[in-house]
């Protein structure tokens, strides 16, 4: 299994418009953050997860023009709002693409991109995604993925489970399911947004002390905002954990 870090900025971005602070200002390309998405490389599957604002770069950047499945976390606009851009993929492809989603993620979608989620129509001149809502474990191919609830602010979000690996976003809260959920993990991308404390998402803190519950041998911090240095966090961050960058590769046996 092969994982591309697509993304790993918080819903504004880094650098985030009208700041001038040293990390928005940095000239390290680590501290350039694209919107959170990751793309997930199977034996036999190509899995993106989430469809943020900077998908289309995201794709030309990672050479992506092949999607099997298109996992969505959850329908805030920062994961959801570039779905105009899977259109070339269909275009790309000739086919639609499936996509999985809590059927309560997948009303809010149709909200606003209802047009995306009709696989019956043709016309590949608009994203065609054939909408597949999971209750439970699901595969995509030979791999089994397996959704994770979690805490979000006033709402909830899905990581999601492939054998050995784990993707946990946009997270604040997590209970004893998901805790078991996460038992065994090897390699774990996780939300720190920042360092002091946030209404809907975890700081470092709180997400070292869940990693040292879990204890994947490599842990890896994602959705990191303008706050966050790259050099500076890398620097402080114990043995086996540090911070994403966008077009950062993971491999996995």
């Amino acid at each position: 299994m092969k994982v591309t870090v697509l993304g790993c900025g918080t819903s504004a971005g880094v650098p985030m418009i009208g700041c001038h602070c040293a990390v928005c200002r940095s000239t390290d390309p680590r501290d350039k953050r694209l919107r959170c998405s990751i793309f997930v490389e199977t034996e036999d599957r190509k899995i993106l997860v989430d469809t943020g604002p900077d998908l289309r770069a995201q794709c030309l950047a990672a050479g992506i023009d092949w999607v099997d499945a298109i996992l969505f976390t959850h329908a805030h606009a920062d994961h959801i709002h570039g779905i105009d851009d899977v259109r070339s993929l269909n275009w790309a492809m000739e086919r639609m693409i499936d996509a999985y989603a809590d059927a309560d993620v997948f009303d809010r979608i149709r909200t606003r991109f209802d047009y995306a989620l009709h696989p019956d129509t043709v016309g590949f001149w608009r994203p065609v995604l054939n909408p597949i809502a999971f209750d439970g474990p699901f595969r995509v191919g030979e791999q089994e993925v397996v959704p994770i609830l979690q805490g979000h602010g006033k709402g909830v979000s899905w990581g999601f489970r492939f054998g050995a690996f784990a993707y946990s976003p946009d997270v604040d809260a997590l209970d004893e399911a998901a805790f078991a959920a996460l038992a065994g993990i090897e390699v774990w991308i996780v939300d720190a947004l920042r360092e002091r404390p946030h209404p809907s998402h975890s700081h470092l803190e709180q997400t070292l002390a869940w990693i040292e519950r879990v204890r994947p041998k490599r842990a890896i911090l994602t959705h990191t905002n303008h706050e966050v240095a790259y050099a500076d966090w890398q620097a402080r961050l114990p043995a086996g954990v540090e911070l994403a960058h966008d077009g950062m590769v993971i491999e996995l046996p």
